[in-house]
């Protein structure tokens, strides 16, 4: 059964001239229902949901549209959006979605930037980190877009409930994630390096992982480290079949989160064959 996709167009409704801007998950999810996928509506996180992983101090910042930096802009109902992509992540860590939902999240920390970083490239709540504390069960975390998660590695470090796991372009923002810390598990990669090294990579952090500790996988999905995208590891469409296919060889609860991908098309393409390597193996 193909894994339903979590979204609303609500999330189309900002930053038509930013980067991450709505055209990108437009146009992947047209690429979606043509081939197929049930879509479901989630409904906002509530404030409570945002407490669990966010200082109320920063809640009323993001609502008054204090929040703002040289990526990061104040939009307009920003406290909106940000709370209907929170919401997105939690409904699909309920029914092993994935969130096709906007803005993203990993740059997050608790009070916003994090791990020293001045900027929150282009996050406003951590959503994959909403997520898995509103579910509360023993939670492997795999970050598989091109930057860094540093806000998801602040909020969790030292957290003996939650492994955090991922694999990411080096040099490039946020410029943390050099090397492993407690529960979190960081390699980085040369830009442009290709899937065979980016799988033997993924390998061997996986190898690391000892799956019958968690209950849950949940993947931070960004598919920025296609070839020619922003944070380019030099992938391809079959090595997004690839990594699917190691995440179904977990046989756990899973669900996926978008973060970055800024070319629609590659990353509608590559979200199918994600999910086509993970229901394979699952």
């Amino acid at each position: 059964m193909k894994t339903k996709i979590v979204y609303s167009e609500k999330c189309l409704g900002y930053g038509t001239w930013h980067i991450e801007g709505p055209q990108r998950v437009k146009t992947a999810q047209e690429i979606l229902k043509a081939k197929g996928y049930e879509f479901v509506l989630p409904t906002p996180a509530t404030e409570d949901d945002l407490l669990n992983v966010h200082d109320p101090e920063y809640i009323w910042k993001v609502k008054k549209g204090l929040v703002e930096d040289t990526d990061t802009p104040a939009y307009d109902k920003i406290y909106e959006y940000a709370s209907l992509s929170a919401g997105g992540a939690i409904l699909a860590s309920k029914i092993n979605g994935f969130s096709l939902m906007r803005p993203p999240g990993h740059h997050v920390g608790r009070n916003g930037s994090a791990l020293g970083v001045y900027t929150r490239g282009f996050c406003y709540f951590n959503n994959i980190a909403i997520a898995v504390k509103e579910l509360g069960k023993k939670t492997l975390i795999l970050d598989i877009d091109g930057h860094h998660g540093n806000g998801t590695q602040e909020i969790f470090q030292g957290d003996e409930k939650i492994m955090y796991v991922s694999v990411h372009q080096s040099p490039n923002f946020p410029g943390t994630g050099a090397f492993t810390e407690e529960n979190c598990i960081n390699f980085a990669l040369p830009p442009d390096c290709g899937g065979k090294r980016y799988l033997e990579t993924l390998d061997e952090a996986l190898a690391m992982v000892d799956i019958k500790k968690f209950e849950v996988v949940a993947v931070s999905c960004g598919f920025d480290t296609h070839l020619g995208d922003l944070a380019s590891l030099g992938l391809v469409d079959a090595d997004y079949l690839q990594i699917g296919k190691r995440i179904g060889c977990f046989k756990r609860d899973t669900f996926f989160v978008l973060e970055g991908g800024y070319v629609g098309e590659k990353v509608g393409l590559d979200i199918d064959n994600l999910l086509k390597g993970y229901e394979e193996n699952k």
